[in-house]
């Protein structure tokens, strides 16, 4: 019996079917590990760069970076910089810190006339030792300028006599230095524990002093140059995974199939296709994940060479509305998780502010952030879809959602996609933080592997003129798998972010499979016993066609 081969099963316009849109186990490991790495890769670059920046501009012309001290003023005899400047394991080498090649510089001027100032250090048992028993001030801390306006030392006293023994005398400092007007001491660190005191040279109480401390290191250039190395290597390897294991998640690219031939009425005019059947073809088909969100959208080019770069000062008032309507958001869907729990339904009111609230956001994402800079044309200030934009976003109504998954699918069930979800935004794209000192702001951009993707982006606008499309397809299908996630924490639906990433600008919900092709005529072999069609010939030569008999029952 003649078999025939069944062709793969394929969506809607010859597309295959969503379930192989899933990466193998092993483009997935690459893509996860991509990603875990990106971050200390880009934080390794940045932080060369930073050093080596430092390093370069920063220094004095003694090769020290310098801080300046805020007033040391003490009523006791001497004020001391910590228990210990340096402290060293008694098993770390010697060697170790002298290949560091690191100086410290202190200086210190009286505030009083007629003052003679008294720098030292010395190992931090002798100090200990020499101001026992002698009331003294040890510098703990210094206060952040942003909560009165000016850095302060913070002071811990140490009572004791009001006086101590010229610190002139004394022979066990390592270094010091004293005099009138302003001092200055420097020393080579070298293992140990080390701590330094600031003093009047006669012993006395009343120490007032404006002074600063520098550190001169031979290690920050190499350091510098190590990082930016070991930064460029785990970067490029983290890109390298991702490409790869994102290309694997795309399915093969489906062949456009034949327009079929428009029937024609009876007069002879052609018959209208109906408007589904001809999509434009700006909005391509994508497979999708089974999911009730659906997040599309369109690379709006040509795109401005450099728009992108104020993109974000021009979406100002959009950010500012958008602070206050997720407060609101918040609020709904607090409304929403009891509104849930004792009826099972999320009402459609809430349902629809929240979802024009997630729209909103994801035009203006679209337009200047994380969304991927896809188009120049402003959006629009509307809670509503509006189908015309290039970013559209719809999540499918409930009519029912579960009340005891309601208590734990925000928090317990969404932890796996909280941290993959961590690692592409980095501090979140949409995040109304309140600090500790009262100032409320709005993160917008939020870093993680969807800033630097963008940034990506926005580069390759700025000096080669196009979006790169495999770049932009990635940035959609990420923020695809992001805003399946909000929608799932938001309580928006019952349905689990599936981890798929579903890359490109448009996606259709799957279709129904098609019908199977129809068994050719000519490889229908005859069945044992059965009459012979009437007309056909008979298999032996020499004998005619028997007629057709009749079956009856």
């Amino acid at each position: 019996m003649t078999t025939t081969n069944v062709p793969p099963t394929t969506g809607p316009s010859g597309v295959p079917a969503p379930g192989r849109s899933h990466p193998n186990g092993g483009r997935l490991v690459a893509l996860i590990i991509g990603c875990l790495l990106i971050l200390p890769g880009v934080g390794l670059l940045f932080g060369g760069a930073a050093i080596g920046i430092t390093y370069a501009v920063a220094r004095d012309s003694a090769g020290y970076l310098s801080l300046t001290m805020p007033v040391l003023s003490s009523s006791s005899p001497a004020i001391t910089a910590g228990d210990a400047v340096v402290s060293t394991s008694s098993d770390v080498p010697s060697w170790v810190l002298d290949r560091l090649q690191l100086d410290v510089r202190m200086t210190a001027r009286p505030l009083e006339s007629g003052k003679t100032v008294f720098l030292g250090i010395a190992p931090a048992s002798d100090l200990s030792t020499y101001l026992a028993g002698v009331a003294h001030d040890q510098v703990v801390g210094i206060t952040d300028p942003r909560s009165d306006g000016g850095r302060t030392a913070v002071l811990r006293a140490t009572p004791g006599a009001d006086r101590a023994p010229a610190p002139t005398s004394q022979t066990f400092w390592t270094a010091s230095a004293t005099g009138a007007g302003q001092q200055q001491l420097t020393w080579r660190v070298t293992g140990g524990q080390w701590a330094a005191v600031i003093m009047n040279a006669d012993g006395s109480s009343g120490v007032a002093v404006a002074s600063s401390i520098g550190v001169r290191a031979g290690f920050l250039l190499p350091l510098a140059l190590l990082m930016l190395g070991l930064g460029l290597v785990v970067t490029g390897g983290a890109v390298a995974l991702i490409i790869i294991g994102a290309n694997g998640s795309r399915p093969p690219a489906p062949s456009t199939p034949a327009a079929p031939p428009v029937p024609a009425d009876a007069t002879g005019a052609s018959a209208a296709v109906p408007m589904a059947a001809t999509a434009p073809a700006a909005w391509q088909p994508h497979p999708r994940a089974v999911s009730p969100v659906a997040l599309d959208a369109r690379l709006d080019e040509p795109l401005s060479r450099w728009l992108w770069l104020v993109k974000w000062f021009l979406a100002i008032p959009h950010f500012f509305v958008l602070g206050f309507l997720w407060i609101a958001f918040s609020v709904v869907s607090i409304l929403a998780f009891f509104a849930i729990l004792f009826t099972g339904r999320y009402p459609r009111g809430l349902f629809e502010f929240n979802l024009g609230v997630l729209q909103w956001s994801w035009r203006v994402s679209y337009y200047c952030s994380n969304g991927g800079l896809g188009t120049d044309r402003y959006p629009p200030f509307s809670l509503g879809p509006e189908p015309d934009y290039p970013a559209r976003l719809d999540i499918a109504y409930p009519e029912r959602l579960s009340r005891g998954l309601v208590l734990v699918k925000w928090w317990l069930l969404a932890i796996p996609h909280y941290i993959i979800v961590g690692v592409l935004v980095g501090g979140g794209t949409w995040a109304w933080e309140q600090s500790r000192y009262g100032n409320a702001h709005l993160e917008v951009f939020g870093g993680g592997l969807l800033g630097l993707l963008v940034l990506i982006a926005g580069l390759s606008l700025l000096f080669a003129g196009h979006y790169p499309r495999a770049l932009f397809d990635l940035v959609v299908g990420l923020n695809r798998w992001v805003y399946r996630v909000i929608a799932y924490a938001a309580l928006m639906t019952d349905v689990y972010p599936p981890f798929q990433l579903d890359e490109g600008g448009a996606e259709v919900p799957p279709g129904p499979p098609p019908p199977p092709p129809p068994i050719p005529t000519d490889r229908v072999e005859p069945v044992e016993g059965a009459a012979p069609v009437e007309g056909a010939e008979s298999s032996e030569p020499g004998h005619p066609a028997e007629p057709p008999r009749q079956l009856t029952g």
